[in-house]
């Protein structure tokens, strides 16, 4: 194959989910209400918590913040992949795709230490509820969170500034929705060992250090769980911690399921399927799984209704 730097590269190919026409509208249609869902269920969390004041803590502040990331975790690859569809042409620029690679990287390395924080803020809340307002305080939370986005965008910038020093092979055809890390990889024709040990050795601090933080204080819950005499006390715990372990073990766990299918599974087609798990069916359920489980969301969701509902009655009655 013939070597070309990227400053030559005018474009790569997203071959997509499938090759089979009469399926890509229903594909376009598909992904494009699990965006619409995704933006709105996210949006509709927000602005219930910004209207609630009874809303203004730690634990809903880090929920708006993940919900908020969510969204662009979604945009950052969805309304590429129904552009590429509508208009029947399979191509994305060279800066497009790498920076499609560190949106990806940033807003999935972004979820994953907000998980965290918010393991330790059940933890904080649960183990030590009388120290839980000293410590749990706006500013500190505050900088938990830009300490996360901190981190999450040195982790992304490394990963793609990593890729700048790479020629590819004049075969540029990724079999992908979007411009993941891995495959973009695999198109390189230069020597790609540095970027392998920096995926392998950056994923186990700015991947593994977050998940140890949610492990250790669950442990810590549950211990003082079992230490509680009273049931309605217990049951008060899990139903607070009950939403987050769900959408932990969604990420988590779809996540997992796309690097064992990528082992093991050589088709890349059914890798890139295996993908839209963790990109974009979390995302999507995330609002479902904190309003459906969450008694004081329910209210928030009531009152934003009512005072919606208010709003439109009195801008109708003016006309």
């Amino acid at each position: 194959m013939e070597l070309i730097n990227q400053t030559d590269i005018l474009e790569f190919l997203l071959l997509g989910l499938t090759d089979n026409a009469e399926l890509q509208p229903l594909i376009f249609s598909l992904f494009l209400s699990m965006y619409l869902i995704t933006v709105l269920g996210n949006l509709l969390i927000i602005l219930a918590i910004s209207s609630d004041p009874h809303l203004h803590t730690p634990m809903y502040f880090f929920l708006s913040t993940l919900s908020f990331n969510d969204i662009c975790f979604i945009t950052a690859t969805v309304p590429q992949m129904l552009v590429n569809i509508h208009t029947q042409d399979q191509s994305i620029t060279y800066m497009k795709c790498l920076c499609q690679v560190c949106s990806v990287l940033l807003f999935g390395s972004l979820e994953n230490c907000l998980l965290a924080v918010m393991a330790c803020d059940r933890y904080v809340a649960i183990c030590h509820p009388l120290k839980y307002p000293a410590i749990m305080n706006p500013h500190f939370c505050v900088l938990l969170v830009l300490i996360s986005l901190l981190m999450s965008t040195a982790y992304a910038l490394l990963h793609t500034l990593m890729v700048f020093r790479l020629s590819f092979c004049t075969h540029l055809e990724v079999p992908h929705f979007f411009c993941e890390l891995a495959q973009i990889l695999k198109l390189a024709c230069s020597d790609t060992l540095a970027n392998n040990l920096l995926i392998y050795t950056a994923s186990s601090v700015f991947a593994g250090v977050p998940f140890c933080g949610i492990i250790v204080s669950y442990v810590h819950i549950m211990s003082s769980v079992l230490r509680m005499p009273s049931s309605r006390g217990k049951y008060r715990v899990f139903s607070t911690c009950g939403s987050h372990l769900c959408v932990v073990s969604l990420f988590y766990g779809t996540g997992f399921g796309v690097y064992i299918s990528s082992a093991f599974v050589e088709s890349r087609r059914k890798n890139a399927v295996a993908s839209v798990m963790y990109s974009v069916v979390t995302q999507m359920l995330n609002p479902f799984i904190y309003s459906l489980r969450n008694r004081d969301m329910k209210e928030a969701f009531r009152k934003l209704s009512n005072w919606m509902a208010l709003d439109l009655g009195v801008k109708s009655g003016l006309k």
